[in-house]
């Protein structure tokens, strides 16, 4: 019943921006942690993002730090990680994820998550 859905991926030439939504639904979103991570080809999925059921503390992966900002509208129970600044190396399928608010939760670690979308491919060319 629980269904995130991912939107906004594409392609677009480096230094170029754009801005992935997640679309929840049958899940109180307001009690629930949020996170963006990315798996490119060949590689582990790693954690891109997160931002915790109050919007007042986000985490992000050192190789987003600046370019990167997460954030969350509840009246729309929708996620959003504006990427500016795009590089090459940013080309993955970017999945989001929630999990219902715990204390002992690690927003970085996706086996923490209790739910993920289909994932939305991002490819920055060079």
């Amino acid at each position: 019943q629980v269904q995130l859905v991912e939107s906004g991926g594409g392609l677009v030439q480096a230094g170029g921006s754009l801005r992935l939504s997640c679309a929840a639904s049958g899940l109180t979103f307001s009690n629930c942690n949020m996170g963006w991570f990315r798996q490119a080809p060949g590689k582990e999925r790693e954690f891109v993002a997160a931002i915790r059921w109050s919007g007042s503390t986000t985490y992000y992966a050192d190789s987003v730090k600046g370019r990167f900002t997460i954030s969350r509208d509840s009246a729309k129970n929708t996620v959003y990680l504006q990427m500016n600044s795009l590089k090459p190396d940013d080309t993955a399928v970017y999945y989001c994820a929630a999990v219902t608010f715990k204390p002992m939760a690690n927003l970085r670690k996706g086996s923490d998550y209790d739910y993920w979308g289909q994932g939305t491919q991002v490819t920055v060319s060079s």
